[in-house]
């Protein structure tokens, strides 16, 4: 058995075993057809990923109503129609000992006007800042309607049992549905899911309570979480360590921290150990004994292998390095590779960078997951041409709204 610590297996509370420490976290991988169905690409991409030595596959962005849609490319589960080929997804990330859970999302006002020309949040906030113009003024959920996306959330994590995956995640970060519940900017309610934080937590303590109901205690549930919004009167960094407690007293399995949203894309820097959000995960973790992800920012598998022997981190999340290199984690074990190293991509015009970056960015790294979906290399490249291309035959002109964060 290799010693490195990113090898080890862990158990969960449940009794789960993830085989090493190595998680391919949410990305949203846009491979949905028409009618919100997984295809045979995605299915192929998380055979590949799952032969690639990572221990947990988490999905991105898969939707629990499809009149409630992120972008286009979304994966939706709300019924059984599509059972089979769910069973089909399911099969494909189980190959190689490998767990694959899947991410459910409400995208609340984080809904695009070219997806919905009525989105809704827990309170008729809009968005500001400069992607604001890419979404309506969202109209406030009712209790009534509140209460039916907690069953949805129930109802798609059953599903996603049924179909075979090893567990679901709640996501409630990235200025998702959920995630605007927590922030007193975006929830103005006056009634049981408003004011307080216990009153903004609610439907998150709801939905967990609705899923464990349907999917039973041995089925992990896992929390995504921001560990601040990052904004002068909105979810604070204390605020999201009691939620994570209390998260953690009610049973969730495992908890995954990130940051950023459409209104700020930013997320923590770097501190000398490489990694985002370590010193946040440092205090988060006292006192609880649920595992935590900490997702971003790891460039060198010695850095990886520290956070988790210096108990900073149970896992390691790895996105964009696991686009690049889908077998990253076979090749550490052969001792093929120690550091990440990610391509700065330039279209040679500054101003042109600056403006799309973001697209740049993201563009590059779906081309990518459709390149392992096909069973070809990455193709590795600082010409910023290229996934721009990318992203104008895949989406048209939509490639110049905003992109998620």
């Amino acid at each position: 058995m290799n010693q490195n610590m990113l090898f080890q297996p862990l158990k969960l509370k449940n009794g789960i075993i993830v085989k090493n420490r190595f998680v391919k976290p949410a990305m949203s991988e846009v491979m949905g057809d028409d009618n919100y169905r997984p295809t045979e690409a995605i299915i192929n991409l998380y055979r590949n990923w799952a032969l690639g030595g990572t221990g947990l596959l988490i999905t991105g962005n898969v939707m629990i109503d499809s009149n409630a849609l992120g972008e286009k490319g979304n994966i939706v589960i709300e019924n059984e129609k599509d059972l089979a080929l769910l069973k089909r997804w399911a099969d494909a990330g189980k190959m190689n000992g490998a767990q694959t859970w899947v991410q459910l999302n409400h995208p609340g006002r984080q809904s695009p006007k070219h997806v919905s020309a009525q989105p809704v949040g827990p309170s008729a906030v809009p968005l500001e800042g400069p992607n604001s113009f890419a979404f309506n003024k969202p109209r406030a959920l009712t209790v009534f309607e509140i209460q039916e996306i907690v069953q949805r959330f129930a109802t798609s994590a059953a599903i996603v049992k049924k179909a075979g995956f090893g567990g679901v995640e709640i996501h409630a970060a990235h200025g998702y549905l959920l995630s605007q519940f927590l922030s007193p900017i975006s929830n103005i309610r006056t009634d049981q899911y408003g004011g307080s934080l216990e009153n903004r937590m609610r439907i998150i303590v709801e939905v967990y309570e609705a899923m464990r109901k349907k999917v039973g205690e041995k089925f992990p549930i896992a929390l995504k979480i921001n560990s601040s919004d990052f904004r002068d009167g909105g979810f604070s960094e204390e605020d999201s360590i009691e939620v994570i407690h209390q998260m953690a007293k009610l049973g969730v399995d495992l908890i995954e921290i990130s940051g950023g949203n459409y209104e700020n894309t930013m997320v923590q820097g770097s501190n000398a150990k490489g990694a985002f959000f370590i010193d946040y995960a440092a205090k988060a973790k006292k006192g609880i004994e649920t595992p935590i992800i900490v997702t971003g920012g790891f460039r060198t598998l010695a850095g990886m292998e520290h956070a988790v022997l210096n108990h900073e981190t149970e896992m390691v999340g790895l996105a964009r390095a696991i686009a690049l290199i889908p077998d990253l984690p076979n090749q550490a074990a052969k001792g093929a590779f120690k550091e990440i190293n990610l391509e700065m991509l330039s279209t040679g015009i500054k101003f042109l960078d600056k403006k799309a970056g973001s697209y740049i960015g993201l563009s590059y790294y779906e081309m990518q997951m459709v390149r392992i979906a096909k069973n070809k290399p990455v193709k590795r490249t600082q010409n910023a041409w290229i996934p721009l291309w990318f992203a104008f035959k895949t989406q048209g002109f939509a490639m110049l709204l905003p992109q998620r964060a």
